[in-house]
Parts: structure tokens; C-alpha cells; sequence
């Protein structure tokens, strides 16, 4: 009976959460699936590999759909022994994105119980961080990997508080499942970032016990985190490692141009410029949306309704009222520092209230940590509005410069700042009357009192946006006039409506000190309060209408005319969709050249922006590109088929020796690449530079797979064969007649290999060895995470019967 009663209020809470994601999401409830622009994107991406998994049943690690052939390291690959992916599988037991928020739920509930909360107020905190504005928006527009792994964060963060409060094999058992399933979600930005929290809190922790001279209870505690961290890397060594090696050969790796696409000097060696690493940084004065959502204006797309300037202003331009009302539905209200902006990041101000009472009266040091995390990542978020910190960090901080998008960042400061709620909510009942009500009226004060200042602000601020010229010059000076009033009249609004909150708050608070409440009441309107704060606006950026029927998610592209067209043509070639290079659709039905991936091969990356953005069709030729597909006047769609197409290989006569990247991609511009192949000569080394080239030679493509291709070679005189496939050398593999020979790169991003005279057969075949590396490793720490598994739970045991 004991047991029941200590276990099942964690029962019912988990109860409630699985209730709770899928009332959120009720459309799966319909079978209904929610439409993810990058998933979108993916599905394009990833169709090829996963249409050949279902067919040969084997894992092809590449795929011949995206930017001319990459590996599919971060396309989804499927690794051997996967355990901990197996292990999340059974956590995300409900249907997308419903598990995704239950997670959010989950992990942080348990970080609530370590840090002692009772589980009512926990229930209530986990609802308040899965359903902060950014977590939710996340999901909406498909950033599943980056979900999954801010998940995982308070489960780590827990760990590591148990081992450093001497609890070890239950904290080190939980750092290592966390820390392992944190890994496998597969998102390293936001590992890193969740790495930069956990220096700051193991900092705390190393000054508390130096300074009590708790040295052996130290190196224990480090010792097993260490333990853990190398066995949760362990258990991920083959997606760890092969990520690595392909890394450099990604847009993240450096860079061996020296000059830009326009002929200036190229000042950085990173393919990532600050600019890019940069772009998306958040205002230091837009970081107040955290407490009012729509203050600078909420996102590019926002419902401004009927009682809106806008709306009179259509009206009063002839403009039929339904017509209007469409409009107005999806007005680019947001003015602040960022491209493009989905939803605002509000972590809610009831939460922001109660965090600021935590700070007031919560006796645990262990806030300070949460503070500093916030403060921390709040800074970092502001990227290339705070240059000094920003660029050292992308300067001197190792692997900062590998991530873009910094405002990301927050996503610490929205863990943090629910968990310092929580323990205000706590330590306010903890008090006598008198300090609950001086802590109390602080806290209001101080709250109503940012939000006053923010209201008499308001004429310091312009409410112009980095588009308004453009929307002046389409639609004239009055278009932007009634934007600017919407912009001023959200302000306001949400500022009084952020104000509102605190009052409601804080009465039912004061009303508790009045013993007009019992503290549970107190505590489920606090929390319920709370969380419908963060509700009602998380419905107004994803809700029920972002749903569709499955078959619009699995089937996201429809085949146009011009691709059935293509389709005819059966033979090996690529596609260049003219409108659509930097997506995914064209990659959906044919082999093509651009694609969908933060992590694109850079120098297929570069060949765009060096060559085939300037219109050189000598490198479409060599890309085997024999379809283009164009738009004419009228935006209708129309495939120009290349007569003058290379082929899948093909003999050259000469060999033109280089010595750096950059004459390289110089020698492209004005290549006969049907005759003469550029080669680098400080990568490879090569004997012939002629070749006599016999006009009866051939070459050709018997067998294509994405990770196999078999060709059949004739000629009369040893060649060089080029092969319009991406050179990749950590895996493919060359073979002639059964027998491994070594291939080189030509042509900045081609395969080459000499063939003797004679008739020949040709294979490559994709073998990577960090594969069967990984696998191995993945394999060894995997059974030592179940021996340690099934060794802490017996020593628990045993410590418990005696």
C-alpha cells in the first residue's frame, strides 16, 4: 500500500500529460497529421533512401536525390544496434507531434522531483515548459531534432545535480540514459548549448564542495560523470563519428577558397561567415517579448482581425470585406532584428512573476545557477547586437562557429526560467504571512513596474521593420502607416494583457495569505493561471487548423507535368529545378542538384555559387544535369532538356595540374570538360597528363543503386574516365574487374579513376569504415550501460534492505 501511495501521484501526473499532448494535438486523435515545412523538406529529401530501404532492406548510407550525391548521416540513417534509439522509441509511444510534447512533460517533471518540488507543483511546471511559445513552435514547423533534444535537457540537468549531491549510482545511471538519449535526438546545437549550462552548474557545484573540502566526494562525482558521458558517446560512436568525418566535407567545414564568388578576398576560412552564423539574433530590446508576447510584433505572418487598422485601411481602398478579412489574416506585423520570426519566444509572465519571487525568497544557491544559465544564453541570443561577447565566442570558443541561428539560444533561458517558477511557487508557501506578503508586494511591484516603463516607452520606438521600404513601394506610404498603428496597438495590448496576469496572480496569491484559499487551491490557480497564459497564445501560432489528412504528409509533393515529362526518360541523369534550388521537391522525384540541408556538401555548395548561379552550362554538362526545369513569363513551368549533357562517364585526352582550391574552381570557368579534367594536384597525384582518346572508346552505366554503381568500360588505350559523381572519399570505393584501385577528385567535385586498355568492369561501391567502427563501439558501451544498469539497481536493492 506504501508503494501505491508513493508512486501513484507520479502515476497520475503521467497520466495527465499523455492527456494533456494529445488534447493539444486532438487532430491525431482524427488520424490527422500536422503539416511541418522542414519535415516537408525532409520527406523530399530522404525519399530515396528510404524508398531503397524498402525495397533490398539494406541501409545505403547515400543518396544520388540531393546536391549531385552525400551521404545520409543526418537524412535519418538508420545505424546498427541502436539501442538508446530503440529506448526513445518506447518513450515516444504516442503520435508526432503529441510525443514530442509529452517528452517536454516528462523530462522536466523529473528534474522538478530532484530538485524536491512535490508533485503538483512539478505537474504544473512541466506544463509550463512544454508549453513555452518556442517549444511549441518548434513542432509546428517540423524542427523535430531540435524538440527532441531540448526534451532530454532537464533529465541531464537532474543527473548531474544527483551525482554532484552525492547520490550516485541513481544520478550517474540517470545522466547516462539522458546523456545517451540527448545524443541519439541528434541535434548538437542544442547539445552544445545544453553543455554551456552544464559548465555553469558544475562550476557551482565544484565551488560549494572545494570550499567545504569535500575533494573525495568531488572526484567521485567528476569520475562518474565522465563514466557516463563516454559510454552515452559510446552508445552513439557510429552517428557521432560518422557526423564527424563528414562534417569537414559539409558547408560547416572550413573552407579552401580564398576568394569570394564576386572576386573579393575571402576573410575567413569558414564556409559559415558571421554574417550567416548571425543573421538570426535577437534585439536586446525584443528580448522583452519573453514577458509580452507581440511586442515588437509577434511574427511575419500575425492575425490582426477586423478591429484592426489594417482592415480599415482595405476597406477604405474599395477592397470587398472578405477579401479584406483574408488579408488581414496574416499580416508581417513583426519589427524586430530577425529575417523571419514565427512566433515570439514568450516564456509567459506568470511564469516570469513567479521566477522573480524565487529569486526574493528561494534560500537554495542552486538558483543562482539557473539565473546565470538565463543570463547566459539571453546575451548570446542577442548574436551580432552584442558583437564583443558574440565574437569572442565564434572566435575563441571551440565549435561555436559550426551553428547558426543563435537566438536559439534561449532555449536554455526557457528551461531555466520555469524551473526558478517552480521554486518561487514552493518557497512562498514555505513562509510566515509577513514575509509572504513582503515578497509578495516586491515581486508585484517590480513586475507591474517593467511593464509600466515598457508602456511609457512606446514613443521611443520607431515600429519600422526591415521590410517596410518594400511594402512602401508595393503598396504605398498609407500600407505602412495602418501597419505601424497595428504594430503600436499590439504593443499596448499585450504589455495591459501581460500586466493583467501579474494582478490575476498575485490576488490569488494575496488571497491565500487572507486564508480565503487552501494552498492547493492556491496552487492549482496559480497553475492553472500559468499555463493559460502560454495556451492561448501557442494557439494563436499552431492549433488545429496546421493539421491535414496523412496522406498529405507522406505524399507532400505532387508530380507536375513537367516532371512527368522527365520521368519518361529512364536513364541515370540530373535535374535542376531553376526556381527551387535550395528545396527539396525537385530531390522528391528525380536526381538533382540542389536540395534541403543545413548541412550540404560545401563544395557542391560552392560550384553553386561559384559556377552555376553565373549560368556556366559547361559544369551542368559535367553534372550530367539533361533536364532543367524553368518558369516563363507567366510563372507556368516547363522542362528545356541539355543536348550537350556529358553522360554518367566519360574519357578525357588531358589533364590540366593545379595547385590550390582556388585555381581549381578558376580552371571551371572556361573548362572543355568533355576533353580535359582539372586536377589538384597537393590532394592527388597522378602519372599521365595525356591520354590518347580513342573516338570509338566507351563507357557505360550498367547498374545504379544509391550506394552501387557498375559500369562497363572499351578502349583500346589506357584513359582517364570521369564520373559525374560526387567524389566523397571516407567511403565510396573504386574496384576494376573485382580488384580495389585508389580514385581521385577532378573537376572540384567529380570521381576519376585510370583504366587500363581493354575491356573492363567498373564498380563503386559505398563502404564506409566509420560504420563498422561505430557499430562496434555502439555495441561494447551499450552492454556496459546494462551491466551498470542491472549493478545499480542490485546495489539500490541491497542498500534498501539494509
Amino acid at each position: 500500500m506504501k508503494i501505491i501511495n508513493k508512486f501513484y501521484p507520479h502515476a497520475l501526473a503521467i497520466l495527465g500529460f499523455v492527456v494533456i499532448s494529445l488534447l493539444y494535438f486532438y487532430p491525431v486523435l482524427q488520424g490527422k497529421q500536422i503539416f511541418q515545412s522542414d519535415i516537408v523538406q525532409y520527406t523530399g529529401m530522404a525519399k530515396e533512401q528510404n524508398d531503397f530501404r524498402a525495397t533490398d532492406d539494406v541501409e545505403p548510407y547515400w543518396t544520388n536525390s540531393a546536391f549531385g550525391g552525400m551521404p545520409t548521416y543526418q537524412l535519418g540513417a538508420k545505424y546498427p544496434h541502436d539501442y538508446i534509439g530503440a529506448i526513445d522509441d518506447a518513450l515516444r509511444f504516442l503520435p508526432r507531434p503529441a510525443d514530442y510534447l509529452f517528452l517536454y512533460f516528462l523530462g522536466f517533471y523529473g528534474l522538478m522531483l530532484v530538485l524536491k518540488v512535490d508533485p503538483l507543483k512539478a505537474f504544473f511546471g512541466a506544463l509550463a515548459f512544454g508549453l513555452s511559445t518556442y517549444l511549441i513552435i518548434i513542432l509546428g514547423v517540423g524542427h523535430n531534432a531540435k524538440a527532441h533534444a531540448i526534451a532530454y535537457m532537464p533529465l541531464v540537468i537532474a543527473g548531474f545535480i544527483l551525482v554532484f549531491q552525492k547520490k550516485y549510482i541513481l544520478g550517474g545511471l540517470i545522466t547516462l540514459f539522458a546523456t545517451a538519449l540527448e545524443i541519439n535526438a541528434n541535434h548538437f546545437q542544442m547539445t552544445y548549448y545544453l553543455l554551456i549550462f552544464l559548465l555553469i552548474l558544475s562550476a557551482y557545484f565544484l565551488y560549494q564542495q572545494v570550499k567545504e573540502k569535500e575533494y573525495k566526494s568531488l572526484l567521485y562525482s567528476f569520475g562518474i560523470l565522465a563514466a557516463a558521458g563516454i559510454l552515452a558517446i559510446g552508445a552513439n560512436a557510429t552517428n557521432l563519428l560518422a557526423t564527424s568525418e563528414y562534417a569537414d566535407f559539409s558547408i560547416r567545414g572550413k573552407s579552401e577558397l580564398t576568394f569570394n564568388p564576386n572576386g573579393s578576398k575571402n576573410e575567413t576560412t569558414s564556409s559559415m561567415s558571421k554574417d550567416y552564423i548571425t543573421e538570426y539574433s535577437y534585439g536586446v530590446m525584443e528580448s522583452f517579448n519573453l514577458i509580452a508576447p507581440r511586442l515588437f510584433g509577434g511574427s511575419n505572418n500575425e492575425v490582426v482581425g477586423k478591429d484592426s487598422n489594417m482592415y480599415e485601411f482595405m476597406i477604405g481602398q474599395g477592397v470587398p470585406e472578405d477579401q479584406a478579412t483574408d488579408f488581414v489574416s496574416g499580416m508581417p506585423t513583426y519589427w524586430g532584428d530577425q529575417p523571419i520570426v514565427a512566433a515570439p519566444a514568450y516564456i509567459g509572465i506568470v511564469v516570469f512573476f513567479l521566477a522573480i519571487l524565487a529569486l526574493f525568497i528561494d534560500k537554495r544557491k542552486i538558483k543562482y545557477v539557473f539565473l546565470s544559465g538565463s543570463i547566459v544564453a539571453l546575451v548570446l541570443s542577442w548574436g551580432k547586437n552584442f558583437p564583443v561577447l558574440t565574437d569572442f565566442f565564434i572566435d575563441y570558443v571551440p565549435m561555436y562557429d559550426k551553428f547558426r541561428a543563435v537566438s536559439s539560444i534561449q532555449v536554455v533561458l526557457e528551461l531555466c526560467f520555469p524551473v526558478l517558477a517552480i521554486m518561487g511557487l514552493q518557497s512562498f508557501f514555505k513562509l510566515d504571512k509577513k514575509r509572504q506578503w513582503k515578497a509578495l508586494y516586491e515581486t508585484t511591484i517590480l513586475g507591474l513596474g517593467i511593464i509600466l516603463i515598457l508602456f511609457l516607452s512606446k514613443s521611443m520606438f520607431s515600429f519600422s521593420g526591415g521590410n517596410d521600404a518594400y511594402f512602401q513601394e508595393s503598396y504605398g506610404p498609407e500600407f505602412v502607416s495602418a501597419l505601424k498603428l497595428d504594430r503600436m496597438s499590439l504593443y499596448s495590448a499585450d504589455l495591459l494583457r501581460s500586466g493583467f496576469f501579474i494582478v490575476l496572480t498575485a490576488g490569488v496569491l494575496w488571497l491565500f495569505i487572507k486564508d480565503r484559499f487552501a494552498q492547493n487551491t492556491a496552487i492549482i490557480i496559480v497553475g492553472l493561471l500559468m499555463v493559460s497564459d502560454l495556451f492561448f497564445v501557442d494557439k494563436k501560432y499552431v492549433s488545429g487548423k496546421d493539421f491535414v489528412s496523412g496522406s498529405q504528409v507522406e505524399v507532400p509533393f505532387q508530380e507536375s507535368p513537367s516532371d512527368a515529362e522527365i520521368l519518361k526518360d529512364t536513364a541515370n541523369y540530373r535535374v535542376f529545378e531553376v526556381g527551387d534550388l535550395m528545396g527539396a521537391r525537385a530531390s522528391y522525384f528525380h536526381k538533382s542538384i540542389g536540395g534541403y540541408s543545413a548541412v550540404r556538401p560545401r563544395r557542391m555548395q560552392q560550384l553553386i555559387d561559384y559556377q552555376i548561379s553565373k549560368n556556366n552550362i559547361e559544369v551542368l554538362n559535367m553534372l550530367n544535369v539533361k533536364y532543367v526545369i524553368q518558369k516563363d513569363k507567366e510563372g507556368k513551368e516547363f522542362p528545356v532538356s541539355n543536348p550537350d549533357v556529358n553522360g554518367n562517364a566519360w574519357f578525357v585526352s588531358q589533364v590540366k595540374l593545379v595547385n590550390s582550391a582556388d585555381e581549381e574552381m578558376k580552371a571551371l570557368d572556361s573548362l572543355d570538360s568533355k576533353n580535359v579534367a582539372v586536377v589538384n594536384s597537393k590532394d592527388f597525384e597522378i602519372k599521365n597528363t595525356a591520354f590518347a582518346k580513342d573516338s570509338s572508346a566507351t563507357i557505360t552505366l550498367e547498374k545504379c543503386k544509391p550506394n552501387y554503381l557498375k559500369y562497363v568500360s572499351n578502349n583500346s588505350n589506357e584513359g582517364l574516365a570521369v564520373f559525374s559523381e560526387m567524389y566523397y572519399g571516407k567511403g565510396w570505393n573504386a574496384y576494376i574487374d573485382g580488384k580495389s584501385v585508389a580514385h581521385i577528385r577532378v573537376d572540384y567535385v567529380l570521381r576519376a579513376l585510370n583504366i587500363p586498355a581493354g575491356k573492363h568492369t567498373i564498380e563503386f561501391k559505398f563502404e564506409p569504415q566509420v560504420i563498422k567502427t561505430g557499430s562496434t563501439i555502439t555495441l561494447i558501451s551499450s552492454i556496459g550501460m546494462l551491466l551498470l544498469l542491472a549493478g545499480g539497481i542490485y546495489f539500490e536493492r541491497k542498500k534498501t534492505c539494509n
